[in-house]
């Protein structure tokens, strides 16, 4: 069973239509049984990291993750999901996020050129660090383009960046650490491409 956690937060729709539409049957749900019996997890997200994360803690699902993590769950975080990943973020205030993959969410003002749009909305392709293809990656070429839509980015997490994309700077476009991945660009917006990808997560042994 696929889950896709519902604790409030983001666009559900788009990502099961897309689930869907690679053959899979996902369940919505903020139920802890639910999300404990499922194979794999999605964690997706839009809005502010401190409402976000609050809600997490709220419900109790930021517990019933960090323990499925570490039983050897699969999980992709998107967009604001993937930032809550991290250790924490600096959106507007300092905030706790799930600790799975070291490293913290900082502002794209002050990093990326004068001039250059806040969100980054649009389409950019993807490049590879040293030519790495992580496996959650491998059906995508270099230079593949996929959408994105975000005004935060994740910083010192070097060794957990598969994909980077360029927006003045090189900016963190996707990150693995073991069983637990996560894409800031939206998969499910990202045409062939964004569908590839959610179908190598649901099939692959992670």
């Amino acid at each position: 069973m696929i889950a896709v956690i519902d604790y409030g937060v983001g666009n559900l729709f788009s990502l099961c239509r897309s689930l869907e539409a690679i053959g899979q049957e996902p369940v919505v749900t903020g139920d802890p049984a639910l999300l404990r019996r499922a194979d794999k997890l999605f964690l997706p997200g839009v809005g502010a990291f401190a409402d976000a994360a609050a809600k997490l803690r709220q419900t109790g699902l930021d517990q019933v993750i960090q323990e499925e993590v570490a039983k050897g769950k699969p999980i992709l975080g998107i967009c604001l999901g993937m930032q809550l990943l991290f250790e924490e973020s600096h959106e507007f205030g300092t905030w706790q996020g799930l600790g799975l993959i070291p490293g913290k969410v900082v502002p794209m003002e002050g990093v990326i050129p004068a001039g250059y749009k806040i969100p980054h909305i649009g389409w950019n392709a993807l490049h590879f660090p040293q030519g790495k293809r992580h496996p959650l990656l491998e059906t995508v070429g270099e230079g593949a383009c996929v959408y994105f839509v975000h005004s935060f980015y994740a910083t010192d997490c070097d060794e957990a960046v598969i994909a980077t994309a360029e927006y003045g700077p090189e900016l963190t476009a996707a990150v693995a650490k073991g069983n637990v991945m996560g894409c800031q660009f939206h998969p499910e917006k990202s045409g062939d491409v964004g569908l590839a990808i959610l179908k190598t997560f649901c099939e692959g042994s992670w």
